[in-house]
């Protein structure tokens, strides 16, 4: 069911505050907030090559990736909070955990001045803000769901530290690792980029298991941007990955990588990313703007996500950039079109709390919360002109996968192979069994001594594969195993009318070829 929430079509100018500083609108949650920095290698991976890209000289140090983690979750309350220096403090080390302290203040102090000069006192201000979290702090006791935070093209782990303080505060243990290429700090826009920082999600979910707090059965994924698009590849890729969020992901524009194309990762199919998911995004351009841009919009991954409850929430005020609370906070005034940035900080702290709501919904199954997203914005109490929702609820149908598929058929039975399998192709063409896929599952179910499993797989094959003799005679050996002799006669028979030659069939047939149905 699709229904189309409008708060106001056309986007006027909200209530302008004097303030050119960042002002985070949502009240924090009812708990503590830790931030901790984890460093440590990832040995399975490789990630300096052999010699150096651009000099060509030998590599030093350490070649295994190194991931760093940054992690927000709840905690005693008191003492100092960090404050927003301490969190751009962190980018320093993102792949290079051998600095030492006076380069490191070095640094960040240059980095400081050489933004500073961009807004002046107020930026330094915004350095010296305290933020949430507390460094270190008290784990509160517990198990809390785990949120994996994807930050966007080449970006640094703390983007949106406010977002992350948030859902900590909200009873979520969050961490984040920096976007980065598969061999350098700076991401590679392709299929080989993707699929690394897929695999830095997947590596937190296992981080995430050495927390006594975390409850790794309850995991989602919020990605911004390049991380928006990364984290759908890795929710089809693993389903620990209950929910997922995107941040005006890529998910939408760079869509090469997920529809089927030459360049897509094949694995990303509608069905392998059945869950919940939220689209926050920026006003969508025109036809018109699409047009000039010579952009085929033919394909749209969401709109293929028909067993997905999908949410999307369009806020209007936004630009891209602004979906990441350190552009916001540092960016220069006048980059915000025709908003303050105050007025731009309100929206994003709306996004922020549709995030929250989100999570809520449908990682901890709050039924207000659900509530909120069926809401129209005007009814959740947002400000009028800032945001237009879209909510399409998958009713209940089963993605046509194969984990799917094999559910239906323990619980069914396997002798409704053929029926189910019929329900299947009806909803998808692309679901599809090949005749190695049918014999090597149903070789498996035969060295498990479940013959009469192995015979519906086995005569599901035939049924889809009539020519492939070779499951004839699987089906034929387990039909004699499961006790029906006179079928595996038949079955034998049809081996026989191919292969005159075939002497297991010849003696089956010969010793039980008066066998009765």
């Amino acid at each position: 069911m699709k229904q189309l929430l409008i708060a106001l079509f056309f986007c006027a100018v909200l209530p302008a505050q004097a303030s050119d500083e960042f002002t985070f609108s949502n009240p924090p949650g009812r708990h503590g907030v830790g931030f901790k920095v984890v460093q440590q290698y990832d040995y399975t991976r490789q990630y300096k090559t052999r010699v150096d890209m651009h000099t060509g000289e030998p590599t030093s140090g350490e070649r295994a990736r190194p991931m760093q983690a940054l992690i927000w979750y709840p905690a005693a309350r008191g003492g100092k909070p960090v404050t927003f220096r301490d969190y751009i403090a962190t980018t320093l080390s993102e792949d290079d955990f051998t600095l030492g302290a006076p380069e490191a203040k070095r640094q960040l102090e240059a980095r400081i001045a050489g933004q500073a000069g961009r807004r002046g006192e107020a930026l330094l201000r915004e350095y010296a803000k305290p933020m949430l979290a507390v460094r270190d702090a008290t784990p509160e006791n517990g198990r809390f769901p785990v949120v994996i935070y994807a930050p966007g093209f080449s970006e640094s782990a703390m983007e949106n530290s406010d977002l992350c303080e948030l859902l900590a505060s909200h009873g979520y243990i969050v961490l984040a690792t920096p976007s980065r290429g598969p061999h350098t700090r700076t991401m590679s826009s392709d299929l080989d980029g993707l699929e690394a920082q897929a695999a830095d999600i997947a590596w937190l979910i296992g981080h995430a298991r050495t927390l006594p707090q975390a409850d790794t059965e309850q995991t989602s994924v919020v990605g911004f941007s390049w991380g928006g698009l990364a984290n759908v590849l890795a929710a089809a890729k693993d389903d620990r990955i209950k929910a997922i969020v995107s941040l005006d992901g890529s998910v939408r524009g760079t869509r090469e990588y997920v529809d089927g194309g030459k360049d897509a990762a094949k694995y990303v199919t509608p069905g392998r990313v059945a869950i919940p998911m939220l689209f926050v995004g920026r006003r969508p351009p025109t036809i018109e703007e699409l047009n000039r841009a010579d952009v085929d919009t033919r394909f749209s991954f969401l709109n293929e996500m028909r067993w997905s409850d999908l949410y999307i929430a369009v806020m209007l005020p936004m630009k891209h950039m602004d979906f990441s609370s350190y552009n916001v906070r540092v960016d220069r005034k006048g980059n915000f079109g025709d908003y303050t940035r105050a007025e731009i900080a309100l929206a994003h702290s709306w996004a922020a709390r549709y995030v929250l709501r989100f999570l809520d919904a449908h990682i901890k199954k709050d039924p207000a919360s659900l509530a909120f997203l069926n809401n129209t914005p005007a009814a959740n109490g947002a400000p009028p002109h800032m945001i237009l929702t879209d909510v399409r609820r998958n009713g209940g149908n089963t993605a046509p996968t194969l984990e799917n598929f094999v559910a239906r058929l323990r619980s069914e039975g396997f002798e409704r192979a053929i029926p189910v399998y019929q329900q299947f192709t009806a909803q998808s063409a692309s679901f599809t069994l090949g005749p190695e896929k049918i014999y090597r599952w149903g070789s498996e179910l035969a060295s498990m001594e479940r013959h009469a499993e192995a015979r519906e797989i086995f005569r599901l094959g035939t049924h889809l594969h009539p020519n492939e003799i070779f499951l004839v005679e699987c089906l034929a050996g387990m039909q004699a195993k499961s006790g029906q002799t006179a079928e595996a006669v038949r079955s034998y028979r049809r081996v026989l009318e191919n292969s005159p030659g075939h002497a297991l069939a010849a003696a089956f047939v010969k010793e039980h070829g008066g066998a009765q149905p």
